[in-house]
Protein backbone atom coordinates (compact mmCIF):
# COMPACT_ATOMS: atom_id res chain seq x y z
CA UNK A 1 0.00 0.00 0.00
CA UNK A 2 1.39 3.40 -1.03
CA UNK A 3 1.95 6.14 1.52
CA UNK A 4 0.36 9.56 1.09
CA UNK A 5 3.65 10.97 -0.17
CA UNK A 6 3.99 8.20 -2.77
CA UNK A 7 0.45 8.81 -3.96
CA UNK A 8 1.34 12.45 -4.48
CA UNK A 9 4.03 11.38 -6.92
CA UNK A 10 1.59 9.54 -9.16
CA UNK A 11 -1.56 11.61 -8.66
CA UNK A 12 -2.04 15.38 -8.74
CA UNK A 13 0.59 16.41 -6.19
CA UNK A 14 -1.97 18.08 -3.95
CA UNK A 15 -1.21 18.52 -0.26
CA UNK A 16 -3.79 18.39 2.54
CA UNK A 17 -3.72 20.52 5.67
CA UNK A 18 -2.91 17.61 7.99
CA UNK A 19 0.10 16.48 5.95
CA UNK A 20 1.28 20.09 5.69
CA UNK A 21 1.25 20.41 9.49
CA UNK A 22 3.08 17.09 9.95
CA UNK A 23 5.73 18.07 7.39
CA UNK A 24 6.25 21.37 9.22
CA UNK A 25 6.66 19.57 12.54
CA UNK A 26 9.48 17.46 11.05
CA UNK A 27 11.20 20.62 9.81
CA UNK A 28 10.77 22.36 13.16
CA UNK A 29 12.31 19.44 15.03
CA UNK A 30 15.48 19.66 12.96
CA UNK A 31 15.47 23.45 13.22
CA UNK A 32 15.52 23.17 17.01
CA UNK A 33 18.65 21.00 16.70
CA UNK A 34 20.36 23.50 14.39
CA UNK A 35 19.04 26.55 16.22
CA UNK A 36 18.42 28.31 12.91
CA UNK A 37 15.27 30.13 13.95
CA UNK A 38 12.22 28.39 12.51
CA UNK A 39 9.17 28.49 14.78
CA UNK A 40 5.46 27.72 14.62
CA UNK A 41 2.93 30.51 15.13
CA UNK A 42 -0.67 29.83 16.12
CA UNK A 43 -3.17 32.50 15.12
CA UNK A 44 -5.78 33.49 17.72
CA UNK A 45 -9.37 32.46 16.89
CA UNK A 46 -8.12 30.51 13.84
CA UNK A 47 -7.33 26.81 13.71
CA UNK A 48 -4.53 27.38 11.20
CA UNK A 49 -0.96 28.46 11.87
CA UNK A 50 2.28 28.98 9.99
CA UNK A 51 6.04 28.48 10.15
CA UNK A 52 8.07 31.65 10.66
CA UNK A 53 11.72 32.66 10.35
CA UNK A 54 13.51 36.02 10.35
CA UNK A 55 16.95 36.65 8.85
CA UNK A 56 19.27 39.54 7.96
CA UNK A 57 20.54 39.52 4.37
CA UNK A 58 23.02 41.94 2.75
CA UNK A 59 21.44 44.14 0.12
CA UNK A 60 22.74 43.48 -3.39
CA UNK A 61 25.36 46.05 -4.44
CA UNK A 62 24.33 48.74 -6.87
CA UNK A 63 25.51 47.79 -10.35
CA UNK A 64 26.65 51.35 -10.95
CA UNK A 65 29.35 50.91 -8.31
CA UNK A 66 30.81 47.69 -9.68
CA UNK A 67 33.66 49.45 -11.44
CA UNK A 68 34.34 51.60 -8.37
CA UNK A 69 34.50 48.47 -6.20
CA UNK A 70 36.96 46.72 -8.50
CA UNK A 71 39.62 49.30 -7.68
CA UNK A 72 39.29 48.93 -3.90
CA UNK A 73 40.85 46.20 -1.74
CA UNK A 74 38.32 43.43 -1.06
CA UNK A 75 38.07 44.20 2.65
CA UNK A 76 37.23 47.84 1.87
CA UNK A 77 34.37 47.24 -0.56
CA UNK A 78 31.09 48.62 0.78
CA UNK A 79 27.57 47.46 -0.01
CA UNK A 80 25.82 50.51 -1.47
CA UNK A 81 22.45 51.12 -3.08
CA UNK A 82 21.37 54.03 -5.23
CA UNK A 83 19.22 55.59 -2.54
CA UNK A 84 22.04 55.34 -0.02
CA UNK A 85 24.53 57.26 -2.12
CA UNK A 86 25.53 60.79 -1.15
CA UNK A 87 28.30 62.77 -2.83
CA UNK A 88 31.35 63.52 -0.76
CA UNK A 89 32.37 66.90 -2.14
CA UNK A 90 35.85 66.61 -0.63
CA UNK A 91 36.87 63.16 -1.82
CA UNK A 92 34.28 62.40 -4.51
CA UNK A 93 33.49 59.07 -2.80
CA UNK A 94 30.23 57.66 -1.51
CA UNK A 95 29.10 57.57 2.09
CA UNK A 96 26.96 54.60 3.12
CA UNK A 97 24.02 54.47 5.46
CA UNK A 98 24.78 51.25 7.29
CA UNK A 99 21.26 50.48 8.41
CA UNK A 100 20.20 50.22 4.76
CA UNK A 101 23.06 47.95 3.71
CA UNK A 102 21.24 45.00 5.33
CA UNK A 103 17.65 43.86 4.79
CA UNK A 104 15.50 42.30 7.50
CA UNK A 105 13.40 39.48 6.02
CA UNK A 106 10.50 37.79 7.79
CA UNK A 107 9.36 34.57 6.11
CA UNK A 108 6.04 32.79 6.67
CA UNK A 109 5.17 29.35 5.28
CA UNK A 110 1.40 28.90 5.07
CA UNK A 111 -0.98 26.31 3.70
CA UNK A 112 -3.27 27.34 0.85
CA UNK A 113 -6.60 25.53 0.77
CA UNK A 114 -7.32 26.96 -2.68
CA UNK A 115 -4.17 25.54 -4.26
CA UNK A 116 -3.70 22.63 -1.83
CA UNK A 117 -0.05 23.60 -1.59
CA UNK A 118 2.33 25.51 0.70
CA UNK A 119 2.85 29.22 0.03
CA UNK A 120 5.79 31.44 0.94
CA UNK A 121 4.85 34.90 2.23
CA UNK A 122 7.49 37.37 3.37
CA UNK A 123 8.09 41.01 4.17
CA UNK A 124 11.30 42.98 4.02
CA UNK A 125 12.55 46.18 5.60
CA UNK A 126 15.75 48.09 6.23
CA UNK A 127 17.12 48.04 9.77
CA UNK A 128 15.55 51.43 10.50
CA UNK A 129 12.14 49.81 9.93
CA UNK A 130 11.38 51.24 6.50
CA UNK A 131 9.44 48.65 4.42
CA UNK A 132 10.93 47.82 1.03
CA UNK A 133 8.91 48.44 -2.10
CA UNK A 134 8.16 45.66 -4.58
CA UNK A 135 10.78 47.16 -6.89
CA UNK A 136 13.42 47.03 -4.16
CA UNK A 137 12.57 43.41 -3.39
CA UNK A 138 12.90 42.55 -7.08
CA UNK A 139 16.27 44.36 -7.04
CA UNK A 140 17.55 42.09 -4.29
CA UNK A 141 16.60 38.87 -6.11
CA UNK A 142 19.64 37.31 -7.76
CA UNK A 143 19.53 37.94 -11.54
CA UNK A 144 19.44 34.19 -12.30
CA UNK A 145 16.38 33.68 -10.11
CA UNK A 146 14.82 36.88 -11.45
CA UNK A 147 14.77 35.30 -14.92
CA UNK A 148 13.11 32.19 -13.51
CA UNK A 149 10.42 34.29 -11.88
CA UNK A 150 9.70 36.03 -15.15
CA UNK A 151 9.97 33.05 -17.49
CA UNK A 152 9.88 29.80 -15.52
CA UNK A 153 7.36 27.87 -13.44
CA UNK A 154 7.76 30.27 -10.48
CA UNK A 155 5.29 32.53 -12.35
CA UNK A 156 5.38 35.73 -10.28
CA UNK A 157 6.49 37.65 -7.23
CA UNK A 158 3.72 39.92 -6.03
CA UNK A 159 2.28 41.72 -3.01
CA UNK A 160 -0.91 40.54 -1.34
CA UNK A 161 -2.68 40.59 2.00
CA UNK A 162 -1.51 37.92 4.43
CA UNK A 163 -4.52 35.55 4.70
CA UNK A 164 -4.13 35.05 8.46
CA UNK A 165 -2.80 38.44 9.58
CA UNK A 166 -4.55 40.78 7.16
CA UNK A 167 -1.31 42.72 6.57
CA UNK A 168 0.49 43.43 3.28
CA UNK A 169 3.13 40.80 2.47
CA UNK A 170 5.08 39.76 -0.59
CA UNK A 171 4.48 36.26 -1.88
CA UNK A 172 5.58 33.75 -4.47
CA UNK A 173 2.34 32.78 -6.16
CA UNK A 174 1.61 29.02 -5.84
CA UNK A 175 -0.39 28.56 -9.04
CA UNK A 176 2.37 26.52 -10.71
CA UNK A 177 3.78 24.72 -7.69
CA UNK A 178 2.65 21.37 -9.06
CA UNK A 179 4.66 21.95 -12.23
CA UNK A 180 8.02 21.86 -10.47
CA UNK A 181 7.17 19.66 -7.45
CA UNK A 182 5.74 16.76 -9.51
CA UNK A 183 9.11 15.59 -10.96
CA UNK A 184 10.64 15.57 -7.46
CA UNK A 185 7.84 13.41 -6.07
CA UNK A 186 7.81 11.11 -9.09
CA UNK A 187 11.56 10.52 -8.85
CA UNK A 188 11.27 9.78 -5.14
CA UNK A 189 8.46 7.34 -5.88
CA UNK A 190 10.53 5.53 -8.54
CA UNK A 191 13.42 5.27 -6.06
CA UNK A 192 11.06 4.17 -3.29
CA UNK A 193 12.03 7.16 -1.15
CA UNK A 194 9.64 9.12 1.03
CA UNK A 195 9.67 12.88 0.61
CA UNK A 196 8.79 15.69 2.97
CA UNK A 197 6.66 17.73 0.56
CA UNK A 198 7.08 21.05 2.38
CA UNK A 199 10.85 20.65 2.67
CA UNK A 200 11.24 19.71 -1.01
CA UNK A 201 9.14 22.72 -2.02
CA UNK A 202 10.93 25.11 0.38
CA UNK A 203 14.35 24.00 -0.87
CA UNK A 204 13.24 25.05 -4.36
CA UNK A 205 11.46 28.36 -3.71
CA UNK A 206 13.31 29.68 -0.63
CA UNK A 207 16.63 30.58 -2.30
CA UNK A 208 14.74 32.62 -4.91
CA UNK A 209 14.02 35.25 -2.24
CA UNK A 210 17.11 34.80 -0.09
CA UNK A 211 15.92 31.97 2.15
CA UNK A 212 18.53 29.23 2.06
CA UNK A 213 17.83 25.72 3.40
CA UNK A 214 20.90 23.97 4.90
CA UNK A 215 21.85 20.65 3.30
CA UNK A 216 21.35 18.80 6.58
CA UNK A 217 17.58 19.25 6.20
CA UNK A 218 17.69 17.08 3.10
CA UNK A 219 19.68 14.36 4.85
CA UNK A 220 18.07 14.46 8.30
CA UNK A 221 14.42 15.48 7.81
CA UNK A 222 12.06 12.72 6.72
CA UNK A 223 8.47 12.64 5.60
CA UNK A 224 5.83 12.36 8.34
CA UNK A 225 4.56 8.90 9.24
Amino acid sequence: MMSDEEKLGTANCCLDQKTFNLCCQCILRHSSVLGDGWSWVDVKDVEEGYMKKTVLIPRRPCAALSQHAKHKPEEEVDIVTEEDQVDDVDGGAYAVCENRAVIHYEYHVLYSCSYQAPVLYFRASSLDGRPLSLGEVWNNVHPNYRQRLLQGPWDTLTQQEHPLLGQPFFMLHPCRTEEFIRPILQMAHSEKRRVNYVLAWLSMVGPVVGLDVPLSYSTEVTAPD
